[in-house]
């Protein structure tokens, strides 16, 4: 891979709390492994199986902040997100993540959050998901709820998940509408208030920490 699994070992080892920072980190290569705060994901659109993905280029619409899609490679390194806790959380990293939780996703090239609000996106003109802010620039925009579809209650890698943002209420949501003028026949990352099929997604490729606490 081009950004592999062991430079994303190093980043995180370099960037974990120091009360963690002696944590193992590994790959996930098998179904089931849990997902918890301080991992690396890459997330999975079901339906198409592209990859959440930005990258730093604005939108030339809407926002103007930095564009979201989804991306067919999977070795694309833009195409990965720390999962972090909010802030008014006592969660940690290394914490098991339950339904309904609200999280954050920043990513990890350019340290933005993923972010929604009500100005439409360039395609379909639902609502736009764009990438925002920085380490210590964050709001209430940024925060989505975790979803697990079935009977499961910790998020795990095998599990078909939505996130729902908890501002606008829109699920992270994509589709086959491809950008004409993007690369790579990306598509639109949008934000919709109703269940579909096309707003499911799964943890694919990553690297995460072991759990840290049982509770």
């Amino acid at each position: 891979m081009a950004f592999s699994f062991f430079a994303i070992a190093i980043f995180l080892f370099l960037t974990l709390d120091s009360d963690y920072a002696s944590s193992p980190v590994y790959a996930a290569n098998s179904e089931g492994v849990e997902i918890t705060y301080g991992s690396v994901v890459k997330l999975m659109h079901e339906r198409t199986k592209f990859r959440l993905h930005s990258h730093d280029v604005p939108y030339g619409s809407g926002s103007g902040q930095q564009s979201v899609t989804s991306f067919p490679n999977v070795d694309d390194a833009n195409s990965y997100w720390i999962v972090r806790p909010v802030p008014e959380t006592y969660d940690k990293q290394g914490d098991i993540i339950k339904s309904g939780t609200v999280i954050k996703l920043q990513h990890m090239r350019t340290r933005r959050w993923l972010h929604s609000h009500l100005h439409a996106s360039p395609i379909s003109g639902n609502m736009e998901v764009s990438c925002f802010g920085g380490d210590s620039d964050s709001d209430t925009g940024d925060f989505w709820r975790l979803e697990i579809e079935g009977s499961g209650k910790i998020w795990r890698q095998d599990q078909r998940i939505r996130l729902r943002h908890v501002d606008t209420s829109g699920y992270l949501h994509s589709h086959d509408k491809k950008y004409n003028r993007i690369a790579g026949g990306q598509q639109e990352v949008c934000g919709v208030r109703e269940k579909r099929a096309d707003n499911v997604w799964l943890a694919a490729e990553g690297v995460y920490l072991p759990i840290t606490d049982s509770k």
